[in-house]
């Protein structure tokens, strides 16, 4: 298996360079690795203070490594905190994060760059969120003694660690401080390869990121305007195409619901593709910058002077958001919330930002590998469909059954309550061990 992976990360860099020319993402990943070494030394030059880091895959990981980061930073004012990402989708969002001193992509996983990095940087902790697990920077932390800490980790039988062939992946998982999981049965499987002495069930970090959310909850005047004084509003985030043609045939039927639509990718194709498929859409950008927001605008086109502009008319009832950050405080606006992914391989996306407010949740039937999103289900906080007649039948009922309303967003919200804390108990252990004071 080491000799598949140094392949991987061989290959990898040279491929996503081979194809950066006509992959937008690609190239962002490309461009921001370049001379990356060289840019981390000139902005560590002068640095004399404490240093966690915090390694995220992308955004999702990012929003739940963030509750230890945020707490931390609030109760140690001297660190410094040094953020990255692997993906344009965490880094290009997050570049500017308030409380981070340093933000960069993570250089490629190697013998070298790892020392490097370890050597300019000198972080007294490291914190790696969920999946991610990359050999020489987990070996280069365990050799300089610098405690290493995997943050809502979860674990499942099909991974390569509790295959005979995984050795070199249980090697990896040996360089960890200390494990923190997100449940039981993660705990019994690591067990099951021997280790035991470095892990510890904190829970999953997202639910107080959600709750934070929530209690600093600010709106969004423009989404106010929008959906005025209707009473019955879809919002559905993160969604795929195919979520898209399951929802677009409620929205063309039931042209009286509000529906606030936002594209787990916001390219400009991605945004083009919804203003489509759904009857009388309109993009966010183009919403806020109209000047008589009590007359909603419709995708109607007119000519003018050779170009295309947007028409206007009192029956659009879709707005298309084409911009990013925005959703987790979008779902507050929702009667009823649609998290998407569901009908996808990949599975459905956060549960948790939509079930906060206290909203019934749709997905998809993609969800078995998220904890959160069974949990959510089993506890009648969420239900799971597999058609648009599905989708129908259960969106009518909560909309016509108030009891049955009440006690679905009772649910999701009572679910996302009792499951904080994970924050505060890695924390505790922080202190406890000292890993900032050593």
């Amino acid at each position: 298996m080491k000799f598949l992976y140094q392949i991987f990360i061989t290959l990898y860099p040279f491929v996503a360079k081979l194809i950066s020319g006509k992959n937008s993402k690609a190239k962002l990943w490309v461009s921001g690795r370049k001379d990356i070494m060289q840019r981390l030394q000139e902005a560590f030059t002068n640095n004399n203070g404490k240093v966690v880091w915090m390694h995220c895959s992308s955004l999702g990981e990012f929003e739940q490594g963030r509750p230890v980061i945020e707490m931390l930073k609030k109760e140690n004012a001297g660190i410094k905190i040094l953020i990255t990402f692997f993906s344009p989708s965490g880094y290009e969002v997050k570049k500017d994060y308030e409380l981070a001193d340093w933000v960069f992509y993570l250089p490629m996983d190697s013998a070298k760059n790892a020392s490097n990095l370890y050597e300019i940087v000198k972080p007294s902790l490291v914190l790696f969120v969920k999946y991610e697990f990359w050999f020489y920077f987990l070996k280069e932390a365990k050799e300089r003694n610098i405690p290493i800490l995997l943050i809502s980790g979860i674990f499942r039988e099909s991974q390569p660690f509790f295959k005979w062939y995984g050795k070199f992946n249980r090697q990896m998982l040996q360089y960890f401080t200390m494990l923190f999981v997100q449940n039981e049965t993660s705990v019994e499987l690591l067990k099951s390869i021997g280790i035991d002495e470095n892990v510890a069930i904190s829970g999953d970090t997202r639910f107080d990121r959600v709750l934070s959310i929530a209690r600093k909850f600010e709106p969004i005047p423009e989404i106010e305007t929008f959906i005025g004084n209707h009473k019955e509003v879809i919002t559905a985030g993160s969604t795929w195409r195919e979520d898209d043609e399951v929802l677009y045939h409620y929205a063309k039927t039931h042209p009286h619901v509000m529906f606030i639509i936002a594209p787990h990718d916001t390219q400009e194709s991605r945004v083009g593709e919804c203003l489509a498929l759904y009857p009388n859409a309109i993009r966010y950008s183009e919403w806020i910058t109209l000047d008589n927001k009590a007359i909603i605008p419709t995708t109607t086109k007119i000519k003018k002077k050779g170009k295309q502009s947007m028409g206007k008319k009192a029956d659009a009832n879709i707005l298309i958001m084409d911009n990013m950050g925005m959703l987790s405080r979008l779902y507050k606006y929702a009667t009823i919330c649609y998290v998407g992914g569901g009908f996808g391989e990949d599975g459905v996306h956060n549960v948790l930002e939509a079930a906060v407010f206290g909203k019934p949740v749709i997905i998809g039937p993609e969800y078995s590998k998220f904890i959160e999103a069974e949990g959510l289900v089993n506890s009648g906080g969420a239900y799971s469909v597999e058609s648009t007649i599905e989708l129908e039948r259960i969106v009518n009922k909560l909309f016509t059954d108030a009891t049955l309303y009440e006690n679905v967003s009772t649910a999701a919200g009572d679910y996302v309550a009792v499951n904080g804390g994970a924050t505060g108990i890695i924390i505790k252990y922080i202190y406890e061990k000292r890993l900032l004071t050593n």
